[in-house]
């Protein structure tokens, strides 16, 4: 039934996907009933569909998952990566069961319906994961309508008129509109997360929200640091008002050249003025086209929490391998890079640059989410080298 492509609902069909070539993708619906348009992406990740569903990164973007049992452990509050999700939809394989974890709060069907998200299960995700990676990422529209009844040429010119992602700044409409604090620290067994875990005495990091995962912020306060969150569209005068001993540029959906018309020029002042800066997925995107190298759309992205990638160069560890979490469909141009940005990190999927360093200025990033632990703790050293790098400049 799944991957039936003609223009008439098979039998139980309560779902579709309707791609901008045409293709129609029965199956069945479940989470909000609804349409939804936009870019669709796959993700390699066997757990952490809450955290995916509720990353910001994800805005504008229906998520196929290719490992095939997505919501047997349910829904709960705690792992969010906002407060609201962002991705439009997901994709899977196999119907969501009830929940089996005893985490769970509700069921991941539920979830999705109470955040009016669309669900869609019994397609053959092998086979539109194959299609996206020879193709790549396609326009489409994800629906669901419990009695089966589907207008397919709307849905068709839905899809087909979207303008895709790329030249589109999202990053205003996921990012926080006020500046707040942030004291909460890393998650353990049977305690959640470490409340009012504030260091008074720490190294004060004013993040820039692009579309923050919360997990970013905990990371930092792990580290030591005082944590302050500033909107996406915040000045160069608004930073430097919380008298920031560093920056963070976080990560955040959409096309960073889009988003770089104006967080860049605020990116320039800060390195003028020799502000530490450390910059993670779209946050390293900007920092780059801030030094003069170019972004570009890739074929197909990279996301999933199973990505290798080798510290190159001359920076500590080199060598090494770390599995990382990565959600992007957009990278910083290799090739572009000016003589003080040297790369530190490559992808050893295909050799994309995963990180970067200047070399007359205090900044570095990662193309990757050192925060989401895949590996699991292969990457947070660079959490605790930042907030080093900002007792040094104090001391």
């Amino acid at each position: 039934m799944a991957d039936a492509t003609s223009s008439r609902a098979p039998e139980g069909a309560t779902g579709v996907l309707v791609l901008g070539n045409g293709s129609v993708i029965w199956g069945r619906g479940f989470g909000a009933e609804g349409a939804a348009v936009g870019e669709v992406c796959f993700n390699t990740a066997m757990t952490g569909y809450q955290e995916v569903m509720t990353d910001p990164s994800y805005a504008g973007q229906i998520v196929t998952f290719t490992f095939p049992h997505i919501g047997n452990v349910g829904a709960n509050a705690e792992d969010i990566e906002a407060i609201n999700p962002h991705a439009l939809g997901c994709i899977v394989r196999e119907d969501v069961t009830d929940p089996s974890n005893f985490r769970a709060t509700q069921g991941f069907d539920a979830w999705l319906r109470n955040n009016g998200r669309i669900g869609l299960a019994g397609v053959d995700t092998r086979a539109l994961t194959r299609a996206i990676r020879i193709e790549g990422a396609p326009n489409g529209v994800i629906a669901h309508n419990a009695k089966g009844e589907f207008d397919l040429e709307a849905l068709r010119a839905q899809a087909r008129a979207w303008p895709g992602l790329e030249g589109m700044d999202l990053a205003k409409e996921v990012s926080s509109t006020q500046s707040y604090k942030w004291d909460d620290g890393l998650w353990t067994l049977g305690e959640g997360y470490a409340t009012h875990a504030a260091n008074p005495d720490g190294p004060h990091v004013v993040a820039i929200d692009y579309g923050l995962k919360r997990n970013i912020l905990r990371n930092l306060v792990a580290a030591g640091a005082r944590v302050t969150v500033v909107p996406a569209t915040a000045t160069f005068e608004d930073v430097m008002a919380h008298a920031p001993d560093g920056v963070f540029l976080s990560n955040g959906p959409g096309d960073p050249a889009a988003t770089g018309a104006y967080a860049v020029p605020v990116i320039r002042e800060l390195l003028e003025v020799g502000k530490p800066i450390f910059g993670i997925c779209l946050g390293h995107q900007l920092l780059g086209l801030a030094v003069g190298a170019k972004t570009y759309k890739m074929h197909q992205g990279h996301r999933g929490a199973n990505h290798p990638v080798k510290r190159v160069g001359d920076i500590e560890g080199a060598g090494r391998v770390e599995i990382t979490s990565m959600n992007h469909g957009f990278a910083v141009d290799t090739e572009t890079l000016p003589a003080n940005a040297e790369p530190t990190h490559v992808s050893l999927f295909d050799g994309s640059l995963a990180g970067l360093r200047l070399t007359d200025k205090p900044a570095f990033s990662v193309q990757y989410h050192p925060e989401a632990s895949p590996g699991p703790q292969d990457s947070h050293y660079l959490f605790e080298q930042f907030v080093r790098q900002l007792r040094s400049a104090a001391a």
